[in-house]
């Protein structure tokens, strides 16, 4: 029943939307991976402001195996783009900090440089950077919070992969891009090997309630509630002045 041609339609409609109301002739900065979230919603952009006012910024940690797909998107949209390494930063973040980092912490370090680096081109090109997020992987947590999680605008937040994928498709955007396999950059496995369950699993079960194996069950409703926090506004103290 998901409709791909109009959601992409609306979607588009929707960033101009925000555009007009959040920054008027402000240009969308994209941080550019290669995989399908970040190649979709700098799809998406480049149809709602047209691809000159579309910057994607490619970030390897040192060298990136895979940034032969990330050159495809940008070259494919035909958007002007940064090349920012942040390996240096990386190392040198490391070494400075004086106590042992926990495998999270280096494993959540280069995405929170990577949105550092996308705000620093933003600032100076009169841009809003664009979170590339997906519901699936929200719902379970599979981002960094301050790192792929934030952004000032986010067109797939609701959208699930199966959804991103067919808007893809319908933005026409090359197959390898769509169904590039997202891996882990720090210890080589697939998204779907870290979860546990594939994503055609979690959507199903996101969109219609439906999963067979019990486990699998326990563990995505496990997930969403431990990660519920990170899709909320920081707590904040209300204090009674009134009193």
């Amino acid at each position: 029943m998901f409709d791909a041609i109009k959601v992409k339609n609306d979607c588009v409609q929707w960033i101009r939307g925000f555009f007009e109301e959040n920054g008027k002739g402000c240009n969308a900065v994209v941080g550019i991976s290669g995989g399908k979230d970040s190649s979709v919603v700098a799809a998406l952009c480049a149809e709602a402001l047209g691809r000159e006012r579309v910057i994607g910024v490619l970030m390897p940690n040192g060298v990136q195996h895979d940034i032969d797909m990330a050159e495809l998107l940008v070259k494919h949209l035909g958007i002007r783009h940064f090349v920012v390494n942040i390996k240096d930063a990386f190392d040198g973040l490391v070494s400075n900090i004086p106590l042992e980092l926990g495998t999270q912490s280096i494993t959540n370090l280069p995405p929170r440089l990577r949105m550092t680096a996308l705000y620093a081109v933003s600032q100076s090109c009169n841009g809003r950077v664009a979170n590339t997020c997906n519901l699936s992987e929200d719902w379970v947590g599979y981002s960094t919070r301050y790192g792929d999680s934030a952004g000032d605008f986010s067109p797939c937040s609701g959208l699930t992969v199966q959804e991103v994928k067919a808007v893809g498709r319908a933005l026409g955007l090359p197959e390898v891009l769509i169904e590039k396999v997202p891996i882990d950059g720090l210890c080589g496995k697939t998204d779907e090997e870290n979860l546990g369950f594939t994503y055609a699993e979690l959507d199903r079960y996101i969109r219609e309630g439906i999963i067979e194996d019990a486990a699998k069950k326990e563990k995505i409703d496990r997930l969403h509630r431990n990660n519920l926090f990170k899709l909320q506004l920081m707590p904040s103290f209300k204090p009674d002045i009134q009193g």
